[in-house]
């Protein structure tokens, strides 16, 4: 999207060309599935554009930038300083960039772990993620698959497919993952899903 080639330099600067190339897969991405699930196509493509705004900076600088934005401490962040960089990020993006819109600067925050209030455009930016064509893991096609059909069930396939990944590694799990999570199932539940 040309109109935001501004952002496409800063994030450029800013990130290793991997990263760089990852991100505008991942705004692309975002930007098919809004198309699908009627979200908004502009802070669905900047939100995927910028949503590792912060992913190249070293641990203990998104810590320290963390708490100097007032970001709550927890033990599993504390214990994983590299998960800081959604809330980091969405603190630098609007800090440095100028960017105000509250829609986007959530789904920037929650890339990572999800949330239980998700909006669909974090949803979609959560999945554009996690499908970008460059990823490339067991069980990616499935999630691929049900994303353009339906955006809760991607994200319930998203989530235990990392919670699985992480109980294998034998690793921490926030649990706003596993509180996100519960409130898909919960609502469909109560949608008669």
């Amino acid at each position: 999207m040309n109109s935001f080639s501004h952002y496409h330099g800063k994030l450029a600067q800013k990130l290793t060309p991997k990263r760089y190339k990852h991100s505008v897969a991942v705004a692309e991405t975002a930007l098919a599935l809004a198309k699908i699930h009627k979200v908004p196509s502009g802070p669905a493509y900047l939100a995927g554009l910028l949503h590792d705004y912060a992913r190249d900076l070293p641990d203990p600088i998104l810590a320290e930038l963390a708490k100097s934005a007032g970001i709550p401490a927890d033990p599993v962040l504390d214990a994983l300083p590299e998960l800081w960089h959604g809330s980091v990020g969405a603190f630098l993006v609007e800090k440095e960039l100028g960017l105000k819109h509250p829609q986007l600067l959530q789904a920037i925050r929650y890339h990572i772990l999800g949330h239980p209030a998700m909006t669909d455009l974090d949803k979609v930016v959560f999945i554009a993620d996690m499908i970008e064509p460059n990823r490339d893991f067991s069980g990616v096609e499935r999630i691929r698959e049900m994303a353009f059909k339906d955006l809760d069930e991607a994200m319930l396939l998203a989530f235990e497919q990392s919670i699985h990944y992480l109980l294998d590694k034998k690793q921490l799990i926030h649990p706003l993952m596993i509180e996100a999570r519960n409130q898909l199932i919960l609502t469909a539940r109560l949608e008669g899903r």
